[in-house]
């Protein structure tokens, strides 16, 4: 393994992170994700003007399991980086650009909720959300500048591909709303652009910062794709079947908004032709929406649906899961990244 170039690593000397040569356990993933969120506290945010960085605070300071890093910190660990300071930089691009994503999604979803609290475009305006929005992902840029310079082609090739994947996610997932046949393929593709290629693309940064070999930084970035497909999948499910005081949603968001869920998508495709005229009547009626979101999940209930998006989203982990067992690390420095990954696919939140 070649050295590191120390240039752009953080300077803050913490003892999990300076350590060498060990392995992440899952009662340290605490300790990281509370890391991960001292150092966004720390980032030094300007107080003016208040309505740019006041909403950025906001955003920063309300909630999140700080996943997405983690997973960079994780993988950077898994192939045995020097000293896991060096990857924080990345993570903390991976966790902004990651909220930049969220504020603008928010406003074209028109979302009222985001982590249990006012969306960023509900609390300010819509132009206040926006402007917010881009400072974060300039924010993300400034950090990924940050990381080790000989690692920085790399790390900016696999980051610029993700930025470009996740706005094309996003139009296809707007341009489905208006689309009256969507096919279950078009809708993995969608959401493997808008969702999973952060994830897989926050273990890929990590394991080019430790030098891992070209083959096995694929493996973990597929392994981190198919997980966030899985993930999707089952974000889908508690749209519909979550408690929203856990959820930190109002039920039933992606069925007002018509948008094109696994779902939905599956749920056109079993439907008779009386079923399939019933769905189509509620996805026409917006003005009670009470009725409608009961409707449509009762449609889904006779017809099974839910169960058909499980079993979807168990050939998701299992192909995620093959891709991690095939990484050439011994398996019981896989272990917390498999554990991270089931913990969060049989979430309720």
């Amino acid at each position: 393994m070649k050295p590191h170039n120390r240039k752009g690593a953080h300077s803050r000397p913490n003892t999990y992170l300076s350590r060498k040569k060990r392995t992440v356990v899952m009662h340290d993933i605490a300790a990281l994700q509370h890391r991960i969120a001292q150092e966004l506290l720390d980032i030094g945010i300007p107080e003016q003007p208040e309505n740019l960085y006041d909403p950025i605070r906001y955003m920063l300071q309300i909630g999140g399991k700080r996943i997405r890093p983690l997973l960079t910190l994780m993988a950077a660990d898994l192939f045995t980086i020097p000293d896991m300071g060096q990857a924080l930089p990345a993570a903390l691009a991976i966790e902004l650009f990651h909220n930049f994503s969220l504020v603008h999604d928010d406003i074209m979803d028109n979302a009222p909720l985001r982590r249990g609290q006012q969306t960023v475009h509900e609390r300010w305006n819509d132009n206040i959300a926006i402007l917010s929005g881009d400072k974060l992902l300039i924010m993300a840029y400034t950090q990924l500048a940050r990381c080790d310079s000989d690692k920085l082609p790399p790390l900016m090739e696999t980051f610029n591909t993700m930025a470009a994947e996740v706005c094309e996610g996003q139009q296809l997932d707007m341009d489905f709303e208006n689309k009256i046949s969507v096919g279950i393929d078009e809708y993995i593709q969608m959401i493997r652009l808008k969702t999973s290629v952060l994830l897989g693309t926050a273990l890929k940064m990590g394991a080019i910062l430790a030098d891992a070999h070209e083959t096995d930084a694929t493996l973990i970035y597929h392994f981190g794709v198919n997980v966030g497909i899985a993930f999707q999948l089952q974000d889908d499910i508690l749209d519909v079947y979550g408690d929203p005081q856990h959820f930190g949603k109002k039920r039933g968001g992606d069925i007002l908004a018509n948008k094109k869920t696994y779902l939905l998508v599956k749920a056109l495709d079993m439907a008779d032709a009386e079923t399939k005229a019933e769905l189509t009547h509620w996805l026409a009626d917006r003005s009670q929406p009470a009725a409608k979101i009961d409707g449509v999940t009762a449609i889904y209930d006779k017809l099974g649906v839910q169960s058909a998006v499980e079993a979807a989203k168990q050939t998701y982990i299992q192909q995620a899961f093959m891709a991690l067992d095939n990484v050439r690390v011994e398996s019981t420095r896989k272990a917390p990244l498999r554990t991270l990954a089931q913990n969060l696919l049989v979430r309720t939140q």
